[in-house]
């Protein structure tokens, strides 16, 4: 039987989800840039289903950018938000725990002259509101933090930051990556206050290939990829309908938060009851827990879990095997990081997947110890 608890990597495309982009892929196949019927007919789906993203954001239809995924709404915000301002300053804050979509994309920022203040975040992995009201200086023209983090799960304070920030200098542009946060935490882009925000919809059970950026009514930023007129003029391409009409049905579908949240703490009690030594980050995300055995590796863990069928995982997957940088950051000993495993849950996980985790991690210890 599967155990599938990776869900912070990818989740299980829901029935909704599938059967809408193939209805789209067997009877709306048009081009939604075509003038025709067929045409006509895909761009006011289009258009629906931009509607449907955006009510899940608390935003407004004209505000959502669909994109490839949320990587590239990363690298939109940031590389094209930094040139809008870039008469204003070069410096740029944002943190020694973003995901790498972020973080690369400051780096190629770095090489073309913008000055980077990475701020290290609490042991959580989350990023203290003082700590970017201290970096702020005349130059800064962006902030660049995520909602969720992808590896913990902390949860940094981004309505907070947005109010300080703004009180100070309103023409700091600010964008989060919300990836692992959009449907996982109270997230309105109304009341948030940031400018931009990145969200995903293989993290929320639609297909992967498609995410979008919320930009605020107002923000002129230009294109990232150039070429036809698709999103009003500010990303070309024909638009991924299927995968567009996927996103909008999972954002339409309940995400079950409490249920999560409660999986999380009956899988922190279990831990403890039966490997009492087990530490973890203690974090207020709902669907994401950071645990590690001491003494162990992660990658023998991951590999015995999965001859159970149980999939989890060590860090973020675009990190494809690598140290965590997060962990890191954030001080962890390096004992904790070679035994760290990162445990995902989602709306389609039962009790009966975390005692296969919790069972499995007791037997891998028992099994080294004979």
């Amino acid at each position: 039987m599967e155990h599938y608890l990776d869900n912070a990597a990818t989740t299980k495309t829901c029935e909704k989800a599938k059967e809408a982009a193939i209805n789209v892929m067997e009877n709306i196949y048009g081009n939604p840039s075509s003038t025709h019927e067929k045409g006509r007919q895909a761009k006011n789906l289009l258009e629906d289903c931009r509607k449907t993203v955006a009510d899940a954001l608390f935003a407004s239809s004209e505000e959502i950018i669909f994109t490839s995924c949320g990587s590239e709404s990363d690298n939109f915000a940031i590389i094209m938000g930094a040139e809008l301002k870039k008469r204003n300053g070069n410096h740029i804050i944002s943190s020694s725990v973003e995901h790498d979509a972020v973080r690369k994309a400051l780096d190629l920022l770095e090489t073309r002259g913008y000055k980077i203040t990475r701020l290290k975040p609490d042991k959580s992995g989350a990023v203290s509101v003082s700590s970017v009201l201290e970096a702020i200086t005349d130059k800064t023209v962006l902030i660049s933090l995520m909602t969720v983090n992808n590896e913990t799960g902390a949860v940094t304070d981004i309505k907070k930051i947005c109010e300080e920030v703004k009180d100070i200098n309103p023409d700091i542009l600010i964008h989060t990556d919300a990836v692992q946060g959009f449907l996982k935490v109270p997230l309105k882009a109304k009341t948030l206050g940031a400018d931009m925000i990145s969200i995903s919809g293989h993290k929320i059970h639609a297909v992967k290939g498609i995410g979008a950026l919320y930009v605020k009514k107002g923000i002129k930023i230009k294109p990232l990829i150039v070429g036809g007129e698709q999103e009003s003029g500010k990303r070309a391409g024909t638009e991924a309908l299927p995968q567009i009409a996927a996103f909008a049905a999972a954002c339409k579908e309940d995400p079950e938060i409490k249920k999560m949240a409660e999986l999380k703490e009956y899988l922190t009690e279990e831990l403890l009851k039966k490997i009492p030594e087990i530490e973890y980050i203690k974090t207020d995300a709902p669907h994401i827990l950071n645990i590690s055995l001491i003494g162990y590796r992660s990658e023998v863990l991951m590999n015995y879990l999965e001859t159970l069928g149980v999939f989890v995982s060590k860090s973020s997957a675009c990190k494809q095997g690598k140290r965590s940088h997060v962990l890191e950051a954030i001080g962890l000993k390096n004992e904790y990081i070679d035994g760290a495993l990162r445990i995902g849950i989602s709306r389609f996980n039962t009790k009966d997947d975390i005692d296969a985790l919790v069972n499995g991690l007791s037997d891998a210890k028992k099994l080294a110890h004979r």
